[in-house]
């Protein structure tokens, strides 16, 4: 039963059991599900990874495995994130076997950007943390979501300061290919500015260590528990600019590791 299904609870098994007319305890299915190696887990949520959106992963993965380290560490990550004033893990549990753990059928599927309290937009190196901005803080209507000609002016004011303090002269930015880094004159921006880019595909948190450090921010905003916007606000820029060189450099070092774990999935979610 939960071989076909992973999320069935010992008390839907037990309930199942019973209408067969069988009647055993729900200690005694936990037992019997330990000793067929199940462990019971908590679903893992991953992007649902498209068909289509595979083989760019993949291509990206191989084509980037060798580069060498300093290629990373010259890079300056980009990207947006939602933070939440009041968390919800709406974690699921179920069972599986070791070895598991990243099987699409023992993971749930995220949304991007599903509910919040402020949007912001960062940037870091294997250096460490660059500039945390607020979207709010930079649209005359601060109810209105980013669009391109935001972002730009975003990155006229970022990424120069950020580059030079925390890589130098020399420098890649990542982004990935949202319609706002895609826009035409945000294209034209971009090579106005001779700047480099490294586009991340879709559906492609774990090929952008900035994902770790934003869990790692809202990890540390559990702990404040913030109850206004301009506390989470404060709550937040602390807590950006508290994570460490070593963690920022171990994320960006571990390029190699993920790059490889995307081939050797085939492009499903990594453990990233």
């Amino acid at each position: 039963m939960v071989k076909r299904n992973p999320f069935t609870t010992a008390n839907q098994v037990n309930n199942t059991l019973q209408v067969v007319g069988v009647s055993i305890s729900k200690s005694t299915i936990k037992r019997r599900l330990h000793e067929s190696r199940y462990r019971g887990f908590t679903a893992r949520c991953k992007p649902l990874i498209s068909l289509k959106n595979r083989k760019p992963r993949l291509d990206f993965a191989k084509k980037h495995l060798k580069k060498p380290a300093q290629f990373w560490k010259n890079i300056l990550w980009t990207d947006e994130t939602k933070i939440n004033l009041y968390q919800n893990d709406g974690k699921r549990k179920g069972w599986r076997r070791r070895g598991e753990a990243h099987d699409p059928k023992h993971t749930t599927s995220s949304v991007k950007h599903g509910g919040g309290s402020v949007m912001v937009w960062a940037c870091m190196a294997a250096s460490g943390t660059g500039t945390l901005v607020f979207i709010d803080d930079v649209t005359q209507d601060r109810s209105s979501p980013m669009n391109p000609e935001m972002f730009r002016d975003i990155l006229s004011v970022q990424i120069q300061v950020n580059a030079a303090k925390l890589i130098g002269r020399r420098f890649i930015i990542q982004m990935d290919n949202d319609p706002k880094h895609t826009a035409k004159a945000t294209q034209e921006f971009i090579k106005a500015k001779k700047w480099n880019i490294l586009e991340r595909p879709s559906e492609s948190p774990d090929l952008n260590p900035t994902e770790h450090a934003f869990h790692l921010l809202k990890t540390k905003l559990q702990t404040e528990r913030p109850t206004s916007k301009q506390q989470l606000k404060a709550a937040a820029v602390k807590a950006w600019q508290s994570i460490q060189k070593e963690k920022t450099q171990h994320l960006v070092m571990s390029m190699s590791s993920r790059l490889q774990a995307v081939i050797a999935n085939k492009g499903f979610s990594t453990k990233y």
